[in-house]
């Protein structure tokens, strides 16, 4: 756990699931930033590659991965994985999420993982929890302390409101020393940031940051929801 770790300088290793290309700085980039200057090592896993107007374009792919590359190198971390899986089709078998996965968490022993929310309005999000939660089950992954979850802007404010789908924040991480850095990572997504008022503007994930901020007395913040945490 970031805020509360053994006394002794001892580095992590963090891993970071998300979905899509943007998803990992949407929802984790502060806290990437964090981890990475306190010297951990943090890897994300990119799960599906991209689809436009519903057609896979490798050409725009490519360009959406440089793209990725290019907020990795922004916030510093360590390594990056591409799954390669079909974009908007990760629901059609959660198996084909599960067995890379599993090979890549099983190689990597991370002590603290972050999962997109279950309550996503996105069906590619919530197969990637559903894959998560078979692959990162206590029994199979006991090297592992800390599981989160993040919310994602423009899929997770975006559920319709019902009680399943609620994001109920309960673990918050000071990211104003780091706000400035995942707002320019997320610039490097120049073709997946939208004008504000769209939830993923640059403008728009300041204020969500600056909102969580405000629940917990903090300037900037980024929110989770806490699915494991074990002390030692």
């Amino acid at each position: 756990m970031i805020e509360a770790r053994e006394k002794e300088d001892k580095s992590m290793k963090i891993a970071i699931i998300a979905p899509h290309m943007d998803d990992e700085v949407l929802g984790c980039g502060g806290i990437i930033a964090k981890h990475v200057e306190r010297g951990d090592r943090v890897c994300v896993i990119i799960v599906a590659h991209r689809v436009y107007e519903h057609q896979y374009d490798k050409q725009r792919n490519d360009v959406e991965m440089s793209h990725a590359l290019k907020a990795k190198e922004v916030l510093g971390y360590e390594s990056i994985e591409f799954l390669g899986l079909p974009d908007e089709r990760l629901d059609a078998a959660v198996q084909e999420i599960i067995i890379p996965l599993e090979s890549l968490i099983r190689e990597m022993q991370p002590e603290t993982v972050f999962i997109p929310f279950s309550g996503d309005n996105n069906q590619d999000h919530r197969s990637v929890f559903h894959a998560a939660r078979v692959v990162l089950r206590p029994s199979a992954t006991p090297f592992i302390k800390n599981l989160y979850m993040y919310e994602v802007p423009s899929s997770t404010e975006q559920s319709p409101p019902l009680p399943e789908n609620a994001f109920l924040p309960n673990f918050y991480v000071d990211v104003t020393n780091q706000i400035e850095k995942k707002l320019k990572a997320l610039k490097c997504y120049e073709t997946e940031t939208r004008a504000h008022p769209h939830p993923r503007s640059e403008k728009s994930v300041a204020i969500l940051a600056q909102k969580r901020g405000i629940e917990i007395g903090f300037e900037y913040a980024e929110a989770f929801a806490i699915l494991r945490q074990k002390w030692e």
